[in-house]
């Protein structure tokens, strides 16, 4: 274990990791107790218990954001989905139907009736009456 651990790791965990683990655990254990007894060291009320409440709290946070980012994409993709629907039905209704020149206007019989040309002059005539 070593003189630098001795004031972190106590003598039972050190026997424990002795005696109980297999010698391939063995390293794992004792960085594991390190971080631990670390933690402690700069939380003494809750060590590794604190850091792991600010992480699952952080994780929550950070689904949170992404289930908030999955539901902005599913609401693009379902916008982009309609507006190519509304685009292709236009274009099927101009291929279905194309726009057909306006129907010609009826006249009513007397309504292009011009008995003197534009560029007569009205004013002789008005002085045969006079």
């Amino acid at each position: 274990m070593g003189v630098d651990n001795c004031c972190l790791i106590s003598k039972s965990e050190e026997v424990v990791v002795k005696r109980e683990l297999p010698e391939s655990q063995r390293a794992d254990a004792v960085s594991s107790m390190v971080y631990e007894a670390n933690a402690r060291l700069r939380d003494p009320v809750y060590g590794c218990a604190g850091a792991i409440c600010q992480l699952q709290k952080q994780v929550s946070e950070l689904q949170a954001e992404l289930a908030k980012a999955q539901a902005e994409v599913l609401n693009m993709q379902c916008q982009q989905s309609n507006l190519l629907s509304l685009i292709c039905m236009e274009m099927d209704q101009q291929h279905v139907a194309p726009s057909l020149p306006p129907p010609p206007q009826q006249q009513t019989p007397y309504e292009n009736l011009n008995f003197f040309p534009d560029d007569v002059n009205l004013g002789s005539v008005f002085e045969l009456w006079t």
